[in-house]
């Protein structure tokens, strides 16, 4: 289990990363509007706006996701669950809260877990 200083660490890394992600959508919605904004002259423009339109929407959408999961984090940093697996309960190896801080899974879940996930796409 993270003990009190490497949680503050943790911590510190994940409402950095909070605010660079919050900027970041920020100026992807910003990009966005510009792009509906622009005076479209040809097909080949509308074709460019139109892709990178859906670029920037896919981006946000994928820091959304990853905002929500640091938000989650921090919650459970508040309330004392921090690195506990939320599949079986055991505590989350340090090493894996430092590459990932906003861990759900152990290393044997999260595997079980993108398995699965993978059966249900096909």
């Amino acid at each position: 289990m993270p003990n009190k200083k490497q949680i503050e660490e943790l911590k510190e890394i994940l409402l950095l990363r909070k605010e660079t992600l919050l900027k970041s959508i920020s100026n992807n919605r910003d990009n966005i509007d510009l792009l509906k904004d622009q005076d479209v002259r040809e097909d080949l423009e509308s074709a460019e706006i139109v892709s990178g339109s859906f670029t920037e929407g896919m981006i946000v959408n994928h820091q959304g996701k990853e905002l929500k999961e640091i938000e989650l984090a921090l919650m459970k940093m508040n309330n004392g669950t921090y690195g506990i697996c939320d599949m079986c309960s055991v505590q989350i190896p340090i090493g894996r809260l430092r590459a990932k801080p906003y861990a759900k899974y152990c290393t044997e879940c999260r595997t079980a877990f993108e398995k699965e996930e993978s059966r249900n796409i096909k």
